[in-house]
């Protein structure tokens, strides 16, 4: 790779992991609905001129029907959900329970049609790996357990799991800045109503930064930065990301919010770091337009929209 693809995919692993963190300070202020519009509203403005030079807004209204059952399952819910997990749950425990999407996103393939045939029993060994991983961290680290928050996070990495097969098989010729800016949007303006009436009296400077850094930067210049870094390295490639950031969730969580580095985080995140990685290395990368980013990739990755 170039410098260049280096430094994107440098900025990509760091950006996709910060929003947990963000998202813990924001909460402590902030209504979890309140933040989602916000978020929501300055990334999807900020894209909006981005989308317009593109073009293919047109298209995308054409397919509301789709777009919205997107926007619902990739945004509105799953960021709704990981905002209001995370009053309870640590930032870098969330990060690290959303790091099971890969697993996840190889059943629902499977159950949708679309996966691939190979990997025999790799594959089903990183299922079991992964899902290992995940009944250590919960087991060891059981004093930061919530049921409530944790089934908010099992729906959040189901939503990242799903929403990718909605944006293959129905949106993934539409051009890439437009949807995302569309679902963007479309999630502020739904999200409206309830923030007008849940705007908190005040705000810390901490949680106001924290608001901006989510839409600025993990939110519009995130997506903008990895559709650069697919086209510089293709989709396939681009996708490593999605094993980095858990791990930077849980260095920032440690460094800047004091959070635990726990025995079920030091042997729970490689088991599921490993099983991700044998159950996802056979799957084909989706075919998209030429020159255009890979939507499905990017909404895929945000799992760090972000995600989360």
């Amino acid at each position: 790779m170039t410098r260049r693809s280096w430094a994107l995919f440098a900025a990509m692993c760091v950006i996709w992991g910060v929003p947990y963190l963000l998202i813990r300070v924001a909460v402590r202020d902030v209504d979890p609905g309140t933040l989602v519009f916000a978020r929501t509203a300055i990334g999807g403005l900020i894209l909006l001129p981005f989308a317009l030079a593109k073009g293919g807004l047109v298209d995308v209204a054409r397919r509301w029907r789709w777009l919205l059952l997107f926007t619902v399952i990739e945004i509105a819910v799953p960021w709704l959900l990981l905002s209001d997990a995370e009053r309870v749950l640590s930032s870098s425990l969330s990060g690290l329970l959303v790091a099971v999407v890969p697993l996840v996103g190889v059943v629902v393939a499977r159950i949708a049609g679309s996966a691939d045939r190979g990997g025999g029993m790799l594959r089903y060994a990183g299922l079991l790996l992964g899902l290992a991983g995940v009944v250590v961290l919960l087991g060891l680290d059981i004093g930061q357990v919530r049921a409530g928050a944790l089934t908010e996070m099992a729906l959040v990495a189901v939503g990242y799991a799903v929403a990718p097969v909605i944006m293959v098989r129905r949106l993934a010729d539409l051009p890439s800045i437009p949807v995302v800016a569309a679902s963007l949007l479309v999630t502020a303006l739904a999200y409206l109503p309830y923030a007008a009436v849940h705007w908190p009296g005040s705000v810390s400077a901490d949680a106001a930064w924290s608001i901006a850094g989510l839409g600025v930067v993990c939110t519009a210049l995130a997506f903008v930065l990895f559709f650069a870094l697919i086209t510089a390295i293709g989709p396939a490639r681009a996708t490593v990301i999605t094993y980095v950031n858990p791990a930077v969730a849980v260095l920032l969580g440690v460094l800047l919010l004091d959070e635990k580095f726990t025995l079920g985080v030091a042997v729970g995140f490689p088991l599921i770091l490993l099983g991700s990685v044998l159950a996802a290395r056979h799957r084909r990368a989706p075919q998209f337009p030429p020159r255009e980013a890979a939507v499905p990739e990017a909404m895929a990755a945000e799992t760090a929209t972000g995600a989360g």
